[in-house]
């Protein structure tokens, strides 16, 4: 069983949300396919060296396309989130990206509840 994460994780997962979503945003979405990418969540691992990043796309027919952008550029990304989180973290964690399918499964769900 895992276990809750403390209040630190918590907080550095925040922040690198943020930071993400800004370094994202910042690159716009020429960068990805046209596509607007979210950061939704990062889950950070205890000893703060391993950041899951969930993603979600839109429109989600672009999804393979930016993750595969995403993936190529993960060095680059972790540079640029080095710079901003250099005084708060000693180590900048290595970014592993996965894709939110939670808009998609609430669609799923809102056109099976249509019908």
């Amino acid at each position: 069983m895992e276990k809750a994460p403390g209040t630190r994780q918590l907080k550095v997962a925040r922040e690198l949300q943020r930071d993400l979503a800004e370094i994202i945003r910042s690159k716009g979405m020429a960068a990805f396919a046209g596509a607007m990418v979210t950061v939704s969540e990062v889950r950070i691992s205890p000893d703060l060296s391993v950041a899951k990043v969930y993603v979600s796309i839109f429109p989600s027919e672009k999804s393979s396309v930016v993750m595969h952008l995403l993936q190529e550029n993960t060095r680059q990304l972790r540079g640029e989130l080095g710079h901003m989180v250099a005084s708060q973290l000693r180590i900048v964690p290595d970014l592993v990206f996965y894709l939110d399918t939670t808009l998609d499964y609430a669609e799923h769900i809102d056109e099976l509840l249509k019908k």
